[in-house]
């Protein structure tokens, strides 16, 4: 007989929230859980399901947050409670909780992933090989997804971190962080994993750029909004550029052709999240004044996501688990064209828990329209010098190299 899998996940339909939570803890409970992570819908009582969580896991490390869709055994999930366990016999995590991230400081970051990290490998437990990594999750609508992720990522040097941004089921309204045994907002909490499983951090997006410039002249960078593009109104241009005019523009047209920025040789997305009657343009992430942009347009989303899997899937041999942070767009597109029951069916077949994102977080960027998480193995072979762990996989030639 085999070991028994140290990851289990798990996820509940129930409307009530402490049903909910009990449903989980009966799928994913196992001796000695040295991680619980879950993803609720923001309908819940929140109260209701803080008090579940901490009187059925009193004794466990939980974290999670407020989503705009979640992820679980069953793919795509909407008004539920998904979640995933971790053996401590495989894995040591420790967990920082950042507040008031509206007078965050770069600095402060640093040193408190820098303490955390310094936390994780002064337990007993520490594995002394390269098998740490990290996982973030952060507030949605606190606009300062930027200043955190890099900050962060900064401190923990080599630790290379993913993560994604809290939802409320488009609401944009509040989102919610779960740590310290009750919800936050404006927070975030920074998990730091330990383990002896082997892993993948990895990134997919579907979106290749196009070659015309487009060159932000005047911005709001406080508030995510571009004013200027070549020096004319910013969804004036936008549209010029997608053969659109200006007061037809949709999310829909967004979705299909968002812009990116080029960062050490690849491609990363920023995404449009709505036009302005003054002809501005608010995106899901920082803008600065002089940044170059393109317009991309889309390949086909299954077909790179099966690809990614597949790959992750023949590295790591086999995946048992995954920690998965997907763009709410990714979502709506995935209901638009027809293939988000074929993604679901990945999701499961490679057992992807997470959830739907107000943005993603990739080492020390904040991006949109991207798929971003950690897929998990087998335990690892130890007794050589090779690193197991902490590896990227990408799904396009420029990512290669970064």
């Amino acid at each position: 007989m085999g070991k028994p899998n140290p990851i289990l996940t798990g996820h509940s339909y129930a409307p009530d929230a402490a049903t909910a939570v009990s449903e989980l803890r009966t799928q994913i409970s196992q001796p000695h859980m040295a991680l619980v992570i879950f993803f609720c819908s923001s309908n819940y009582d929140l109260q209701q399901l803080t008090t579940a969580i901490n009187q059925l896991f009193p004794d466990e490390l939980v974290v999670g947050c407020t989503t705009a869709g979640e992820i679980g055994p069953a793919g795509y999930l909407n008004h539920s409670l998904a979640g995933i366990s971790f053996s401590a016999a495989c894995c040591t995590a420790v967990v920082g909780h950042l507040d008031r991230l509206q007078s965050f400081e770069i600095s402060y970051g640093r040193t408190f992933a820098q303490d955390l990290l310094r936390q994780l490998e002064s337990t007993d437990s520490y594995i002394k090989t390269n098998q740490d990594f990290g996982f973030l999750l952060i507030d949605g609508l606190s606009v300062r997804e930027e200043p955190v992720t890099h900050a962060l990522q900064d401190g923990l040097g080599s630790v290379r971190m993913v993560g994604g941004s809290a939802g409320d089921e488009l609401d944009f309204e509040q989102t919610w962080i779960f740590a310290d045994g009750q919800f936050h907002p404006d927070s975030a909490a920074l998990i730091l994993i330990n383990t002896s499983l082997k892993f993948h951090l990895f990134k997919t997006q579907h979106f290749i750029s196009g070659r015309e410039r487009m060159v932000v002249t005047e911005v709001d960078a406080k508030s995510r909004v571009v004013k200027e593009i070549n020096g004319l109104p910013a969804a004036t241009e936008y549209a010029r550029l997608v053969n659109v005019d200006p007061e037809q523009l949709t999310s829909d047209h967004f979705a299909a052709w968002p812009v990116v920025v080029m960062i050490d040789g690849t491609d990363f997305v920023r995404s449009i999240q709505h036009a302005n009657p003054d002809g501005s343009l608010t995106f899901y992430c920082a803008i600065d004044e002089g940044v170059v942009l393109r317009v991309a347009h889309g390949e086909n989303m299954l077909d790179k996501l099966t690809t990614t899997l597949t790959a992750l899937e023949e590295q790591l041999e086999h995946i048992q688990g995954m920690l998965v942070c997907d763009c709410i767009l990714r979502n709506l597109e995935a209901s638009h064209d027809g293939s988000k029951t074929a993604i679901s069916k990945l999701f499961s077949q490679y057992n992807a828990v997470g959830f739907s994102t107000y943005g993603e977080q990739f080492g020390g960027v904040h991006i949109n329209q991207t798929l971003t998480g950690i897929a998990f193995g087998h335990e690892a072979a130890f007794g050589h010098e090779e690193a197991l762990g902490n590896q990227m996989v990408f799904d396009n030639k420029e990512d290669a190299n970064d």
